[in-house]
Order: structure tokens, then sequence, then C-alpha cells
């Protein structure tokens, strides 16, 4: 193995940052010997890091820079907002049947936080950590909605015959999702299957989305589970600004929203 492998420019980017734990700035000869890299090598990772902005470089001393700090609080949110989600989460399941999702946004992409539904859920290709194109889905409708950063002349890729094939129908889409504080995807990711779904963040924001999914049959779409949802939306917003865990009393309250001839067996 070459020092020009990944494995190696890993191991030593790694050498590099771990030598800050517990010494918050320190010049290139410090970091040579915390870290036994040779010196060209160690000043030239260094710079290279401070490009990206990993680094901060203050005369001849370096410090961690903010793309680290920004990828920490993303971290430590992302991580909060999947604790404050789960009482909801399971909650929702256990009251639907359907399968839940929690997800966030990357790129054109949604990718999967968390996926609640064991029986049913096998049926769908999601998973956590999966990604799915945002367009066709429920979930990355109620994330594009309100977003700026979309990429009009991507080329939009089809799942089923039912996918938003246009860059005209898709802003008409999201126009509507903005107006109704919810999304809808039928059959557009899987075929007979379509999910509801709703934004997490302040009003007019998205740091993150849930859904509802399950049998094109058995879904309703509607207030009957927009509603639920956006309950969940709100509670999981708040347990994440108060860094707390609880289920909301309105969300038990609403058990019987769904009628049970229309709840699938999980």
């Amino acid at each position: 193995m070459t020092d020009n492998t990944p494995n190696a420019v890993l191991d030593r980017v790694s050498l590099v940052l771990d030598a800050f734990e517990g010494h918050a700035r320190q010049n290139l000869a410090e970091i040579v010997r915390r870290t036994g890299l040779p010196r060209s090598s160690a000043h030239r990772m260094l710079e290279r890091l401070v490009a990206l902005r990993w680094l901060r470089r203050d005369g001849r001393d370096y410090e961690l820079g903010m793309r680290l700090v920004e990828l920490g609080s993303l971290a430590v949110h992302q991580d909060r907002l999947h604790s404050a989600a789960m009482p909801f989460l399971h909650e929702l399941h256990r009251m639907t049947g359907f399968v839940i999702h929690l997800a966030v946004l990357q790129g054109s992409d949604v990718v999967y936080l968390e996926k609640i539904g064991e029986g049913l859920g096998k049926a769908l290709p999601t998973r956590v950590g999966g990604r799915q194109p945002a367009h066709c889905t429920a979930i990355g409708k109620a994330l594009l909605a309100h977003t700026d950063d979309i990429d009009q002349s991507a080329p939009l890729e089809r799942r089923t015959r039912f996918s938003i094939a246009s860059s005209s129908a898709l802003t008409a889409e999201l126009a509507k999702v903005r107006a109704h504080g919810v999304a809808f995807e039928r059959e557009e990711a899987v075929a007979r299957f379509g999910c509801v779904a709703v934004p997490i963040g302040e009003p007019g924001q998205a740091v993150a989305a849930i859904s509802m999914c399950g049998p094109i049959e058995k879904m309703t779409f509607d207030n009957r589970l927009a509603s639920p949802l956006r309950m969940a939306a709100l509670g999981i917003w708040r347990n994440t600004a108060d860094d707390a865990v609880r289920i909301t009393p309105t969300l038990q309250q609403r058990r019987g929203f769904l009628p049970a001839a229309q709840r699938p067996v999980a």
C-alpha cells in the first residue's frame, strides 16, 4: 500500500485532526511532533485542510476551522432530532400500521434517518441511510418545497409511470405543498404504494420531514393523515429545540383518526 492510497490519506488526516485534541492552537513543528508525519507532508496536508476550511491558519498557528464546527453542529442537531422524533414515529406506526419515515434532504435526494414498520416495511425499498430521488417521494417534496437550492436543469428520474418527469410539473407540485403544508405521493416511487408527508421546522422552513406510507388503496390523501403528521412534526420540532424527548398528549388523543377498517396490518 502506497502513501497515495485513500486509506493512507484518511489515516493522515485523522492523525492531524486528532493532534488538536486538548491543543486549540498549534504550529507546524508541534503537529509534526505529535503526529510523527514528515514535515513536508504535514505542511502540505495542513494547507490543504485550510483551503477546505477544516482548519484555520492564523500566522504560523493552526486551529480547527469552521467546516468542522458546521459538521459537528449538524451531527449534534440530527442526533437530537432523531432522539426527539423516535417516540412520535413509533406512536404514528402504532396508531396506523403504516410505514413511518424520518428523512433529510441532501442535494436532489432524500436520506432516510429512520424507518419504522416491520412487515409492511419489507415491501418498500427504503432503508436507514438509503437515498431516493426527492421529487419521486412525498417526504422529498415536503423538503424540496422549502429550499431554494433546486437544480432546474437536472433531468428528473422516473421510478414509475406516475413519477414527475418535468421541472414545470415539479414546480407546480411544490407550490401546492407550500400552500397546503403537506405533500402527497401516489405510486410515484413504488408501484401500489402512496405516501403523505409534512416538513419539520419553523413555518416556511424544513430541516427534516416525516411521512406515512402504505398500500395505495388504504391511504387517505387528506387531513385524516395530514393532521396527526402535522402534530407529530410540531412535537418533534419543539422537543428538538428544547433538547427534551416526550410524547404530546394531543397526538395520543387522536388515536382514532383512522377508521379501523383502513388500518393495514404491519
